[in-house]
């Protein structure tokens, strides 16, 4: 374990990785490539970043703590470009135009960090640490207590896989919550490009705000009966049970 010069800060959320054992893991399932245009959220202390440079001529990070800046800056000087930006308003639509994204991420944004990223095409994949429970939501398959709008509002997009958990004792502070590694991989343009992410966002949304009642009494003044009827969907299912696919189905037709 790596012994920390830094005091983590609640307000950007910090838990710092310093189990070498996990870091050398994620270093694995990343696969960093000399030609990439990786980008780093939220480096920390350079747990990752360091690592990364051992494959990568360039790093590009975002930080928001203009202490760990400078920290990280004597530390890796030019090869590490930092913006001291928040990640939930950065625009990862950089000159080069294919990236990959990794990132220990703080659990207070993790959600809306996501949605974030998922307005960006440019992407070719991403790697987070993040709340276990908010990776078992995103990988989450129909008929299971976790599966919803996290769920379907990245699977449309992205074939989505928990790859590694990682015990609370690998953070320095040690958080309150279990962690896991998530890699999210866009689908073929094909298979997402038609659909319509608000009416999607919509009827997925109203689904969900009421999962306990029917399809029939939850979708009532979104979906028309008859639209159940005609894509073959048991109106008295629940939010849970459909798949990501009779959702797009449904957005389609309101």
């Amino acid at each position: 374990m790596t012994r920390l010069n830094h005091v983590a800060r609640k307000r950007f959320g910090q838990n710092f990785l310093v189990d070498n054992w996990v870091i050398s893991q994620i270093i694995s399932l990343i696969k960093p490539q000399a030609d990439d245009f990786m980008v780093e959220i939220g480096p920390g202390l350079g747990a990752l970043t360091a690592p990364l440079l051992n494959y990568l001529p360039k790093l590009h990070a975002i930080e928001l703590d203009r202490d760990l800046i400078g920290m990280l800056s004597k530390k890796f000087g030019e090869r590490l470009v930092i913006s001291n930006s928040d990640a939930l308003k950065f625009d990862y639509q950089f000159e080069q135009n294919l990236i990959r994204i990794v990132g220990n991420l703080p659990y207070n944004i993790s959600t809306p960090l996501l949605f974030h990223l998922s307005n960006y095409n440019n992407i070719i994949d991403m790697h987070f640490m993040l709340q276990r429970e908010v990776v078992q939501r995103i990988c989450a398959t129909p008929n299971n207590k976790d599966y919803g709008r996290l769920s379907i509002m990245l699977q449309y997009k992205y074939d989505c896989q928990q790859m590694l958990a990682v015990a609370k004792e690998s953070f320095q502070p040690i958080p309150k919550v279990e962690s896991a590694i998530v890699r999210l991989t866009p689908k073929p343009v094909a298979k997402w490009q038609m659909v319509n992410t608000t009416k999607l966002n919509q009827v997925v949304t109203s689904a969900f705000n009421q999962r306990r009642k029917t399809i029939q009494n939850s979708l009532k003044g979104v979906v028309e009966p008859l639209v159940l009827e005609q894509l073959a969907i048991d109106a008295n299912k629940r939010a849970e049970n459909l798949t990501v696919d009779e959702y797009i189905q449904l957005s389609i037709h309101i």
